[in-house]
């Protein structure tokens, strides 16, 4: 294939289409999209591409100033899957339209006709705001404290409430409300391969212990043994089929855990050598609000509070039959939407005449718990990469500023719409993104390097950056930058947000330069080699050199 540059022509192999030569006469010139001029820069960033084992990936690169003045850019206006780059967009319209501090509630009501303060003959009903922590990780972010405190440990304080208020029989049913948001558990483009782990559990409004639960299996003391399964929190929720055996302990450890979409059976099969370590895996709950549900019934229970009747949720159905993109490309005008209030309308009570108020239901305890700080939760989003958190946060936007639409509101495409409207607000190109979800699991995602540094040019002149700032990985030091750039002299000096999706990469943040100053910079590869990270270890020498650089 011949490509020709200025009056002669050079000869590219085809797995090397994209690079050829370290010098500006070579790869620098050839790599369509490469913008700025034939710098130092630039020909190291060009002999870095020209590894064997990364020029035929796609790249996209854009460094800039902190005033966005351009610095270097490969692609910068190519689309590639952001993966979990997509939480900077989320965090960062979080962060400007529902502000740090902004909570949400998760409420038990208990709601029936009462004979004294110890028995109703109603229900007792559990509802769901949005809260994404209502689990044992520790608030606010800590370094390896996902498990530091019982999983069920809020549901367990609001039972004890109930039960101190002093109730003792329930003669109804535990009903978990987790449809703030409607009934909507994936965005589209989540694949199938996800859905049973936790880092791809079904997203509701009502969210015990991320939606997930911990499996840990150990060997057991002899070879040709049954290994033994746990499940945390211990809850009866899923049927766990144990077909995993104790192999010899030169053998290797090989275990598949199997659940099919709607099903409560957990088939656990291979095996796992004496000795050897416990394996772990989080495997996602099938339906939130009636995991809770039961979750509450036993730790009523547990408080000496009856109930005679089942743990179950209710779900509403969805109304809204248009697309995805015709919602949320519809525009909005968040400045003024920002100055209105959602006003919740309780429904009011009929007493037929003759009126006895006695027997009418009632609400007669009522408890509620108020979530960590929008600020506290998007720490956790971007330095472990929470995507139930990220998602929660879109929908949360979703149901705040739409208020259009006669049904619930804060549907997926809701809050794409928000964020979209939010970000061509900011001067993201309106054709640099599409975004169908909050946190980047979503194939159908894509955006473009110069979208990402615009948008973090954007967060760096509101007067929340520093809090902001501060939920990025930190190189060598926390979150998913923990075990990256670990020595001197980037240790420390990177703050950016990192991102895997099967073969796409991104990295996109801020670094502290050799020269003393701050730039912006958005690194993104797609069609890597399944399987491989060399692209990591290319991608982390460009912002090596990119400090060094400036």
């Amino acid at each position: 294939m011949a490509v020709i540059l200025g009056l002669s022509a050079v000869w590219v192999a085809p797995l090397q289409a994209q690079t050829q030569g370290v010098g500006c006469e070579g790869s620098v010139a050839l790599k369509a999209g490469r913008g700025g001029p034939c710098t130092e820069l630039a020909q190291k960033i060009a002999g870095m591409l020209e590894d064997p084992a990364v020029t035929r990936d796609h790249w996209g690169i854009s460094v800039v100033e902190m005033d966005g003045a351009p610095i270097y850019s490969l692609n910068e206006g190519q689309l590639f899957q952001p993966a979990s780059n997509a939480k900077l967009f989320t965090t960062v319209a979080a962060m400007a339209l529902l502000g740090p501090t902004a909570t949400v509630k998760t409420t038990v009501q208990v709601n029936g006709v009462f004979t004294g303060k110890e028995y109703v003959k109603g229900s007792i009903y559990l509802v769901g705001g949005g809260d994404a922590n209502l689990s044992g990780r520790a608030v606010p972010y800590a370094l390896n404290s996902d498990e530091a405190s019982s999983p069920l440990h809020y549901l367990d304080d609001m039972a004890a409430q109930i039960a101190a208020s002093g109730l003792k029989t329930v003669d109804g049913d535990v009903i978990a409300i987790g449809d703030h948001f409607g009934n909507e558990p994936y965005p589209q483009g989540w694949s199938v391969d996800d859905l049973p782990w936790g880092y791809g559990a079904p997203v509701s409004a009502l969210s015990v212990n991320d939606n997930q639960l911990k499996l840990t299996i150990t060997p057991a003391v002899e070879v040709g043994s049954h290994a033994i399964i746990e499940v945390t929190p211990e809850i009866p929720y899923y049927t766990v089929t144990n077909d995993v055996m104790t192999v010899d302990r030169r053998s290797p450890t090989s275990i598949v855990v199997e659940r099919k979409q709607g099903s409560k059976i957990l088939r656990v099969y291979g095996g796992i050598a004496l000795k050897g370590k416990p394996e772990t895996d989080f495997i996602s709950i099938e339906d939130p609000p009636e995991f809770a549900a039961i979750a509450f019934k036993q730790l009523l229970e547990q408080h000496g509070v009856i109930v005679t009747g089942s743990a179950r949720a209710e779900h509403v159905l969805l109304e809204d039959a248009r697309s995805f993109r015709t919602i949320s490309h519809e525009p909005l005008d968040l400045a003024k939407l920002k100055t209105m209030q959602k006003v919740e309308s309780p429904g009011s009570m009929v007493c037929p005449d003759p009126c006895d108020a006695a027997s009418l239901p009632r609400t007669g305890v009522a408890v509620e718990h108020t979530s960590p700080s929008l600020l506290e939760d998007v720490v956790l989003t971007n330095k472990s990469s929470l995507n139930l958190h990220a998602e929660l946060l879109l929908r949360r936007l979703g149901s705040r500023f739409v208020l259009d639409g006669e049904s619930e509101s804060g549907s997926f495409a809701d809050g794409a719409r928000v964020v979209r409207q939010f970000l061509i607000d900011v001067g993201v190109q309106g054709d640099d993104f599409v975004f169908y979800d909050g946190s980047g699991l979503s194939s159908y995602d894509l955006v473009t390097p110069r979208a990402t540094v615009r948008l973090l040019q954007y967060a760096a002149a509101q007067p929340w950056f520093a809090d902001w700032k501060s939920s990025l990985p930190v190189g060598g030091v926390d979150g998913s930058l923990e075990g990256r750039f670990a020595k001197a002299p980037l240790k420390g000096r990177v703050f950016a947000k990192t991102g895997t999706l099967g073969e796409a990469r991104a990295l996109s943040g801020y670094v502290e330069c050799a020269g003393g100053k701050t730039v912006i910079f958005s690194i993104m590869v797609g069609n890597h080699m399944p399987q491989t990270s060399t692209d990591r270890d290319v991608m982390d020498k460009i912002v090596g050199a990119i400090a060094a650089a400036n």
